[in-house]
Order: structure tokens, then sequence, then C-alpha cells
């Protein structure tokens, strides 16, 4: 099965620090792969060379069989920063058909991912006026109005509610079943068990590419949070 996303010894410095080194990793198409680990360990850089906004030292980084950044990817990738990435000026439908129009987005996606993220009563909304939950599923929305078939989130579900989160989580998995592919950070293990597959991130490096089942039988830990504790001290003996 060919991996959605390959890389192959990625090297990322950051203000003359080394923030990535010689990474490798493959993600699976049609699953939802966690980008689990601390704040600060290199997950956000490590996306924004996924999605090719991040200049590299070296290395070599594919989606979909072709270098990430490729004009070509524009309309295949979407991608949710940590900050909000929504007009403030413009009311949620506005920003949504804004997006919809520069992505070639199908007809009716905008009331489709209104629904999708809860946005249907704040539509008519300034943007500038939300709660922050609010803009970052209005942010949210605007990556999936033109259902890319890769999607790489950062952080998603930070600020929500734990119903709107799980109400995420089940659209994340509806999207893999029509064939995309999710790759979704964060840096509590409390969303590790929503998740096909796992990469647990330290220091730059990745400690472990497993699932959740796999990481619970291999640390003897039920609870994912120990588990990666586990891994984490084997790692450092």
């Amino acid at each position: 099965m060919t991996a959605t996303i390959h890389i192959e010894h990625l090297h990322v410095v950051r203000g003359g620090r080394t923030v990535i080194e010689d990474l490798s990793l493959d993600v699976s198409p049609g699953r939802v792969t966690g980008l689990l680990g601390p704040s600060g360990c290199g997950k956000s850089t490590l996306m924004r060379a996924i999605v090719g906004v991040q200049v590299v030292a070296a290395g070599r980084v594919e989606v979909l069989g072709r270098a990430a950044g490729e004009p070509s990817l524009r309309h295949d990738v979407g991608y949710l920063t940590q900050s909000p990435s929504v007009y403030t000026d413009l009311t949620v439908t506005e920003n949504l058909q804004y997006f919809a129009a520069v992505t070639g987005a199908p007809p009716g996606s905008v009331d489709e991912v209104l629904a999708q993220v809860a946005l249907q009563d704040a539509a008519g909304q300034v943007v500038g006026s939300l709660s922050g939950g609010q803009r970052t599923r209005a942010s949210l929305a605007t990556t999936l109005v033109n259902r890319p078939t890769v999607l790489v989130l950062d952080e998603p579900t930070v600020g929500l509610d734990p119903i709107l989160r799980a109400d995420l989580w089940q659209s994340f998995h509806e999207l893999t079943d029509a064939g995309a592919t999710l790759l979704v950070s964060s840096h509590s293990m409390e969303e590790a068990a929503e998740c096909d597959d796992l990469l647990l991130m330290r220091e730059g490096a990745i400690l472990s590419a497993t699932t959740p089942d796999e990481l619970r039988e291999r640390t003897g830990e039920h609870d994912l949070s120990r588990a990666f504790l586990a891994v984490v001290r084997g790692a450092g003996a």
C-alpha cells in the first residue's frame, strides 16, 4: 500500500537550532493518524514541512507521490494551523464562500461544512465577534470546504468542549471512510484513542509508529498517557 505521506531523512533548522533531525515516516491512506507529543517537540514544524511551507535543510517529503508544496497539490491538501486562518471582518458564511470560490469547491459545500462543524447558528456572524472555539471551527470549515484528499490538522480540537470534540472526531472518521487521509496533531494523549494510527514524537524525533492497541499491548498500560510515558522512558534508557 503506497503511503499518502512519505518522509525520508528530514532535517529542519529554525533560528539556528535543529528542530528535526533525520526523521523518516509514512502515513497510510484512508486513516486518521495522530501525531502526539508534548508542546514544543516539533509537531507543527513537521506539519509545515508536509504542506510545503517550511524550509528544510535536507531530506525528502512527498504527499500523494509529489514533492510537498507543489502547486498541483493545492486542491488536494487542506491545512489547519493552530492560529485561526479566517478573515475577522467577514461573516462565517462569507469566509466559506470566499474559500469555496478560490478552491473550486463543489456546490452545496458551504452548507455542508457549516453543519459539519456545528456553526449553522453563527453563519451570519462576523468572525471577529466569535468565541475562540467558534473561530477554530470556522477555520476548520474553510479547510474542509473543498473536500481535500489529505487533511493536515494542527491541534484542531483545542478549546472545544467535550461534546463538540467528540462530534468532530466522528466527522474525521467519516472523512476517512470516504477515502480521505488525516494527520491530526495533539499534545493530549486522551485523543490518541480516537486515532487509527499513532506517531509518538519527542524532541524532534518519532519515538514510535504504532496503533493505540499495539501501544497498550507493548507497554502493558491501558491508559495511553502512561503508555506514552513508558515509551519515553524506554527511549531514554
